[in-house]
Order: C-alpha cells, then structure tokens, then sequence
C-alpha cells in the first residue's frame, strides 16, 4: 500500500519544548487512521505541519509525494481543534460560502450529511450548540472530495449523543470513499472501531504504529492499548 504521508526525522521546538522530536513515521493510504495519545503529545503540531501551519525546525516530511505546501492544500480538508464558523451565517449561507471557496466541494454531499445529522439548513451559527456547530464544521470539512481529511480532535468537549452521530455519520459517508482520514483524539473507548491503522505518539514522536487489528489481537481493545503505553504519565496527572 502506498504512503500518504512519510516523515523522516522531523523535529519543531517551542522554546525548550520539543513539540515533534525525530519524528518518522509512513502513513498508508485509502483508510482511517487514529493519531492517538494524551494531551500534549505532539499530534496538533503534526497536524499543522502536514498543511504548512507550522514549519518544521529539521527533517523531511511529504504528502502525496510532495512537500507541505500551498499546492498540496488543495488535495486537504483540515479540521483543525477549536474550530469555530461564523456566528451570523446559516448553515446554508457556510455551505455556499464553502462552494465558492473550498477546492472540490460537494454541495450535495454536504446536504445530505445535513439531513443524516440532523442539522437545519436555515440554523445560525450563532444558537447552535456545541455539538451541533461541531456536527457542521465536520461537515464542511469531508463534504469535499479530497484525497486527504485531517480532523484535529474533532470529538472535545462533545455531549455523549452528539459524538455518536458524528461517527455515525463518519462510518457511512466514508464507507463509499476513497480517501485517507487521519483523526487525532484521547477519547479512545468510544471510537476505537474507526481506525484501519493507528499511531500512538508521546512527547513528539511515535512510539508504535501499525494495523489496528494487530494490536486488538495483543491487547483485546484499543483502550487498553492507551492505558497500557500512557500508564506512568496517566498515574502522574
């Protein structure tokens, strides 16, 4: 299987902090992969290196064969964590601002997931509650037809119910897609039977990656996986 995305080495320090530490890692294509491990482990900073956010201090890293950049941009919907749209539009006024600015943006697409997450296209942003604003800014990110969907803790501070709508969501729309999508996230029990592949990371680089179903068959679940590599920083927070 060919690699989406490929890092050698890559390495990006905060002052004394090293965000990404000799980071490498090859990421196969046509898939889910979970970007996992605890907060500050490094996976927003991957993240926004991928799509040009953050420059790396040292190494290599590409994505579809290319190096990070504007023209690679257009083959990303990113999802960044935190993200918010405008207060004032509709969820019919974001999908047409989208069209018109989003490369390969499906309206219809994003219609039906409209429909299937029960979200109102003549609701405002701006009396939306957080799950339901969350539902529309995963839908303005997979509603385009892209190779490659980045989705940055798209599941914080999301209501039980509104969470298993957006992975429902997830599973059947991704079902007739031929795309790569990296989800980073802690909140590993309830969505663990996402991921085709995973990648757990701790203080900036990977610590194991490889088929999901590979360490389910060792550990019994993905949650155990977590508590099992995360065991001596979870019992010092």
């Amino acid at each position: 299987m060919n690699a989406v995305i490929t890092c050698k080495e890559v390495t990006k320090t905060y002052g004394k902090k090293k965000a990404l530490d000799h980071l490498s890692l090859s990421i196969p294509g046509n898939g889910i992969v979970g970007i996992l491990g605890p907060n500050g482990c490094g996976k927003s900073t991957f993240f926004r290196s991928l799509v040009g956010l953050v420059k790396p201090d040292s190494g290599q890293m590409k994505i579809l064969d290319r190096k990070p950049g504007w023209k690679t941009n257009k083959d990303i919907a990113y999802l960044p964590d935190r993200a918010r749209w405008y207060p004032n539009h509709t969820v019919d006024e974001a999908f047409k601002w989208a069209k018109h600015f989003l490369d390969h943006f499906e309206l219809e697409t994003a219609i039906k997931l409209a429909d299937y997450m029960d979200i109102g296209r003549d609701m405002k942003v701006q009396g939306m509650s957080r799950g339901q604003e969350a539902r529309l800014m995963l839908i303005l990110c997979i509603a385009r037809n892209v190779p490659l969907v980045i989705l940055d803790e798209p599941f914080t501070g999301i209501d039980i119910i509104s969470r298993e709508q957006i992975i429902d969501g997830l599973i059947d729309y991704l079902q007739e897609r031929n795309q790569t999508i990296l989800i980073s996230t802690h909140e590993i029990h309830e969505i663990e039977g996402l991921f085709d592949y995973s990648i757990f990371m701790d203080k900036g680089t990977a610590i194991w990656s490889g088929e999901t179903e590979t360490l389910r068959a060792q550990y019994g679940s993905m949650h155990q996986v977590f508590k099992t590599f995360y065991k001596r920083r979870l019992e010092r927070q």
